[in-house]
Parts: C-alpha cells; sequence; structure tokens
C-alpha cells in the first residue's frame, strides 16, 4: 500500500505541477514561458524521484511501469495497481486545476501543432530516448541513485523544450489522459495512449542491444 500511495501522491503532483504550469502560463499571459514549462516538468520530476525513488521506484508514469513490466525488472502483478494509482493521481489533479481555473478550456491538455500523424511519430521516439535511458541509469524497477533523478529529470525537460510545441512531448498516458478526460479534450487522446506504448518496446529492444544482459528481458529470478 505505500507503493501505490506514493504513486499515486507523485503523479499528482506531477501533473499538478506540470499542466499547472501550463495553464498559469495561458492565464497569465506567458509569464512562465515555454522554458519554465519544460523546466517545471523536469524539476518537479527530479524531486519525485529522489523523494519517492526508494518506496515506489517513483515510476509516475504507465509507460515507465510497462517498460519495466516487458523488461522483467518489475512484477507484472503489481503493473495495474500501479497504473490505476497513477490514473487516479493524475485525474485528481487535473480535476482541482478544473476547481482552480474553471475557465481554462483545456487545462494542459496535449494535442497535436501538426498533423497527427507527425506526433504520433514524435511521441513514440521521445518515449523510447525516455525509457532507453530510466532503463539505463535506474536499478532494478527502481529511479534511484545519485544522478538517476537528474538524469530522468533533465532528458523529461530536454524533450519537452524542444518537442513540446508540436507535440506536446507527453511520454505520459496518465499526464495526457487526466487534462483530457477532465476537459472533454478527448479527440487526439489515442496518440498519447498508443504512441509510448510502442515507444517502450523500442526502448526495451534498444536497451538488449547495448546494454548487459542483465538490463533487459533477464531471467525471472533476476528480475526486481
Amino acid at each position: 500500500m505505500r507503493r501505490i500511495a506514493a504513486e499515486f501522491i507523485g503523479t499528482f503532483f506531477l501533473v499538478f505541477a506540470g499542466t499547472g504550469a501550463i495553464v498559469v502560463n495561458d492565464v497569465s499571459q506567458g509569464a512562465v514561458t515555454h522554458v519554465g514549462i519544460a523546466l517545471t516538468f523536469g524539476l518537479v520530476v527530479v524531486a519525485l524521484v529522489y523523494t519517492l525513488g526508494d518506496v515506489s521506484g517513483a515510476h509516475l508514469n504507465p509507460a515507465v511501469t510497462l517498460g519495466f513490466v516487458v523488461a522483467r525488472r518489475f512484477p507484472a502483478r503489481w503493473a495495474v495497481a500501479y497504473v490505476f494509482a497513477q490514473c487516479v493521481g493524475a485525474i485528481l489533479a487535473s480535476g482541482s486545476l478544473r476547481l482552480l481555473f474553471p475557465d481554462h478550456a483545456t487545462l494542459g491538455a496535449t494535442s497535436p501543432a501538426g498533423s497527427a500523424s507527425q506526433s504520433f511519430v514524435l511521441e513514440v521516439l521521445l518515449t523510447f530516448f525516455l525509457l532507453f535511458v530510466i532503463l539505463s541509469v535506474s536499478t532494478g524497477a527502481k529511479e534511484k541513485g545519485i544522478t538517476a533523478g537528474i538524469v530522468v529529470g533533465a532528458v523529461i525537460a530536454l524533450e519537452a523544450l524542444f518537442a513540446g510545441p508540436i507535440c506536446g512531448a507527453s511520454m505520459n498516458p496518465a499526464r495526457s489522459l487526466a487534462p483530457a478526460v477532465v476537459s472533454g479534450r478527448l479527440d487526439s487522446l489515442w496518440i498519447y495512449l498508443v504512441a509510448p506504448t510502442a515507444g517502450v518496446l523500442l526502448a526495451v529492444g534498444g536497451c538488449v542491444c547495448v546494454q548487459d544482459r542483465g538490463c533487459c528481458l533477464a531471467p525471472k529470478k533476476t528480475c526486481a
């Protein structure tokens, strides 16, 4: 239960801070700026990894949980509970933002600036890079260590900086699901649910190719 509570609380604060930065930027006529939004996502992840990493692994993202399951570094029997906690935490965060900013249309929902195919490919590649890094710097199914939190947060900020204006740089189904459901903007949601899943599979394959055998698809007795 401590792990589930950690994922719930952590994902709540991730979505509240990250999408909250988007909402505040909109209502303040750009005071936060795009750079500020990207840094907010990265910094909140850094803080949460160091706060919750030794409790739940600080997945905070169904794609991360799926990646660890596919890599056989996280028990599949826990995955549903983790994803449920992440999605509920994210939805409550968007609900809180709705109460605070009732007139905001999207609550920071992700949507393509160009074609759906362009954003789909971008989200696949962004998630691939993020999960490849996480699988490489984490221990078992936990993102922890002296530099792991900084590295993961930096990757999220980096990807949001250059790809955010085009596809939203979600890389996180819960982060996209919550504002879409609460604001009723469901038209492009499929991109942000399907693309990260494809990116996860690529990341596990990439990890197998370049890392030691223990990185992914290890014998079950060595799994976290």
